[in-house]
C-alpha cells in the first residue's frame, strides 16, 4: 500500500522510494495504481468542495461565475507543475480544463 512517504522528489521528478516498479509484480503494480486512483479521486473531491465554497462566496458577493484571469493562472500553474514532474503538459491542462468547466457548470446550476 502506498503512503505519503513512498515517493521521493528529486530534480522535479517523482520516483518510487521502494521498491522500484521494475521489481514489483503485476499485482503489486495494479494495487499501486488502485491506490493512486483513490488518492486522485480524494483530491478531486477536496478541490470540488473548495470550488463549491468559492461559488458560494461569488454568489454572496454577486461576482461573475467566470474569472478569466483566475482560470489562466490555474492553467499556467498546471503547465508548470506538469513540466516540473515531467508529465505531458497538454494532458494535464486538458484535465484541469475539464475540472474548471465542471465547476462552472455546477456554479451556474446553483444560481
Amino acid at each position: 500500500m502506498a503512503n505519503e512517504n513512498q515517493y521521493e522528489w528529486s530534480a522535479g521528478s517523482v520516483t518510487p522510494a521502494d521498491p522500484e516498479p521494475e521489481e514489483m509484480t503485476i499485482e503489486e503494480l495494479r494495487e499501486e495504481i488502485e491506490t493512486i486512483d483513490r488518492e486522485l479521486v480524494e483530491l478531486i473531491a477536496r478541490r470540488t468542495y473548495v470550488a463549491d465554497t468559492v461559488a458560494e462566496v461569488k454568489a454572496e458577493e454577486d461576482l461573475a461565475t467566470t474569472d478569466e484571469d483566475q482560470e489562466q493562472a490555474v492553467m499556467e500553474r498546471a503547465g508548470e507543475n506538469a513540466e516540473r514532474f515531467e508529465v505531458d503538459a497538454n494532458m494535464v491542462k486538458a484535465i484541469f480544463r475539464l475540472l474548471i468547466e465542471l465547476n462552472k457548470i455546477e456554479q451556474r446550476e446553483r444560481r
